[in-house]
C-alpha cells in the first residue's frame, strides 16, 4: 500500500518531524507486522532518523551541515542550492521501518525526519507499506 502526504516547510533549512505522518499509513493499511520505506521525491531534501527529545539536536544538524556545506560562489549550479543538493545527498532520500504488532519500531529518543534544505516549499513523501 502506498501512502502520499504533502509537508509544508517554513524555512530554507529545517527537520519537520512526520512520526504522525509514517503512524497515520501504518493504521490505515492495516499492517501488523512488515517494513514501512519512507521516500522523499526530491533533490533537495532528506529523510532521516534522528533524536526527538531535544530540538537542539535538529537545530545542531543544520548548523553542522552549514558548516560542513557552506554555499560557495565558486559553485557552478544556475539555482544556487549546490550546498542542498550535497546536504540531500548525505541524509539520503529514503529510511525503511520495522513494523511490529501494528506500530513502527524506533529507538528510546528516535522519530523520522523530513529534512528540508532548499525552502521553504510544499513536499511529498510517500510512505510504502510491505506485510512480512
Amino acid at each position: 500500500m502506498l501512502f502520499t502526504f504533502n509537508v509544508d516547510t517554513n524555512e530554507r533549512e529545517e527537520f519537520v518531524n512526520i512520526d504522525a505522518l509514517v503512524d497515520e499509513a501504518v493504521k490505515k493499511s492495516g499492517i501488523k507486522n512488515g517494513v514501512a520505506t519512507v521516500f522523499t521525491p526530491h533533490t533537495t531534501a532528506g529523510i532521516t532518523i534522528n533524536e526527538n527529545a531535544d530540538p537542539d539536536v535538529t537545530r545542531d544538524l543544520v548548523y553542522g551541515m552549514n558548516v560542513t556545506f557552506d554555499n560557495k560562489k565558486e559553485y557552478r549550479h544556475a539555482e544556487g542550492n549546490t550546498d542542498s543538493h550535497m546536504k540531500s545527498s548525505l541524509t539520503g532520500a529514503s529510511e525503511t521501518l520495522i513494523i511490529e504488532a501494528g506500530s513502527v519500531i524506533y529507538g528510546t529518543w528516535q522519530s523520522t525526519y523530513f529534512a528540508e534544505f532548499d525552502g521553504p516549499r510544499t513536499r511529498r513523501v510517500h510512505v510504502k507499506i510491505i506485510e512480512g
